[in-house]
């Protein structure tokens, strides 16, 4: 009976969401995907509650290369690129930015952790050019299954299944599966 009435409720949540789907494929065909999403992202990210996790993962569902039903997105989560993909009965929570990142079933992240698209967004090697100038390269960053980001974490870089960051850590270097890591840069601190 409970999965019958979250199936109806998504089915409501998916109508409510429709203006701003139409809205997001009429701005995607004029300025591409991600920065179409990066709008919508910013006007769903605000509204509070369960209402708003129903519709924000209704939304994303349907923009996303792939959000699972099960997913929850907590309030003020920004999304920068379409190509995302968050697992099943993944947690991302208030506040957190999402780039081009791939984030595992089970994976928990704690409020306000970022995950660019890579170390690379923004290129720098002409100190003479403008950083916005420059190319930047943008890459996939994994978090594996069962992974637990904790507050603030900065990830840069591959987290592999089951691995534990540190509040506050900077993940520049790839993180094997089952540890514990934590600092700036982010070091294996023990084995899980």
């Amino acid at each position: 009976m409970k999965d019958a009435i979250k199936v109806v409720l998504h089915g409501v949540a998916t109508v409510v969401v429709s203006p701003w789907l139409c809205s997001f494929w009429v701005r995607s065909r004029v300025m591409g995907r991600d920065r179409a999403l990066e709008g919508s992202s910013q006007a769903l990210a605000g509204l509070p509650g369960i209402p708003g996790q129903y519709l924000r993962r209704a939304f994303l569902c349907l923009v996303l290369d792939e959000c699972h039903r099960s997913a929850c997105i907590e309030y003020g989560v920004l999304f920068s690129r379409a190509g995302a993909r968050i697992g099943e009965r993944a947690y991302i929570g208030p506040r957190c930015h999402i780039g081009l990142a791939h984030i595992g079933a089970d994976a928990l992240l704690a409020a306000g952790v970022h995950v660019p698209s890579g170390g690379h967004i923004h290129g720098s090697s002409d100190p003479d050019a403008p950083i916005r100038e420059q190319q930047g390269v943008a890459k996939v960053v994994e978090i594996g299954e069962g992974a637990w980001i904790g507050s603030a974490a900065v990830v840069m870089h591959d987290v592999g299944a089951r691995t534990i960051v540190g509040a506050g850590a900077v993940v520049t270097r790839p993180l094997p599966g089952a540890v514990v890591a934590g600092g700036v840069p982010a070091k294996v601190i023990r084995s899980r």
